[in-house]
């Protein structure tokens, strides 16, 4: 099985006939992906043409898109200026699973569009600022080379992209369920605690990889969360350690201001709710070998 993602999932692209679109639909395409369209307004009616002679239909607008191919998942591909209204118009196609890679989307606009799917009660968000998600073997939606993994019984969720790959590279001869890249803004759609539950709920899903960064409190709600609800195996890991205080590394919610939103912090609330941490990401990947050999 597999959670958000699955081989039945049909995917369009908003924003397929710009150029990160574009490359990374023939991507998704060369996984598997079933990609049923894009959009692009005012090139409806439109195709492109990918690899082996596949043509994918643009259409106008993600309504149309969805009323002519079933789609029920959009990877979002649009500059940062335009992102709030492409996520308005996949919420108002009631669009069941939106994907947005995009960089760069000012704060007040992710909290604009975060609190819009979320009062729809239709449309699960991902990101922004993600690498997507990948169900190795069923689906790919995103930037997530599927050649670095393959499938098996862990779950991956991540704020880090980089991170992500290499988890997924590490224990690529055991291989994941699924893996959800949930971006590291200060506001983002689904959390570490939607894929934890998600995770726990899937029953080919054996052990979880949870990855973190210092800044903000979503670690320790994390493992508030996996302490109470989390009965499979979980181990972790938390980039920043050497990060000075005050300075903002890499993600934007990736601030620390005094003892809170620290690596050390998180590190010891994980601990506490029986999480095993690894200091390094290979140290991660050490520590979920060991777990899934004693399964």
């Amino acid at each position: 099985m597999a959670i958000f993602l699955t081989d039945t999932s049909r995917v369009i692209v908003q924003g397929m006939t710009g150029s990160e679109g574009r490359k990374h639909t023939q991507l998704m395409l060369k996984s598997g992906t079933k990609i049923v369209g894009g959009v692009t307004p005012g090139k409806g009616g439109q195709s492109v043409e990918f690899d082996g002679g596949v043509q994918i239909p643009v259409f106008g607008s993600v309504t149309e898109a969805v009323d002519a191919t079933g789609a029920d998942v959009t990877v979002i591909f649009v500059p940062a200026k335009f992102t709030k209204a492409a996520v308005y118009e996949a919420v108002e196609a009631k669009i069941p699973l939106a994907i947005v890679i995009t960089e760069g989307v000012p704060v007040h606009d992710s909290a604009d569009f975060y609190q819009y799917a979320l009062n729809s009660g239709t449309t699960r968000l991902v990101g922004p600022n993600c690498p997507g998600l990948i169900s190795p073997g069923k689906s790919n939606a995103g930037i997530i080379p599927a050649s670095i993994t393959s499938s098996g019984p862990i779950g991956l969720v991540s704020k880090s992209g980089t991170l992500t790959y290499q988890m997924l590279y590490e224990l690529r001869d055991i291989g994941f369920s699924s893996a959800v890249g949930i971006g590291g803004d200060p506001v983002i759609g689904t959390t570490h605690i939607d894929a934890l539950a998600a995770f726990e709920a899937d029953p080919d899903t054996k052990a979880i990889v949870m990855i973190g960064e210092i800044g903000g409190d979503a670690e320790e709600r994390a493992a508030a969360y996996i302490k109470d609800h989390v009965t499979k195996p979980v181990v972790g890991y938390v980039a920043g350690f050497t990060a000075p205080e005050g300075k903002t590394m890499g993600h934007a919610g990736a601030i620390v201001s005094g003892s809170s939103g620290t690596a050390q912090a998180k590190q010891e609330a994980l601990e506490a709710a029986g999480v095993k941490v690894g200091k390094t990401p290979s140290e991660t990947a050490r520590l979920m070998r060991e777990i899934i050999s004693a399964l």
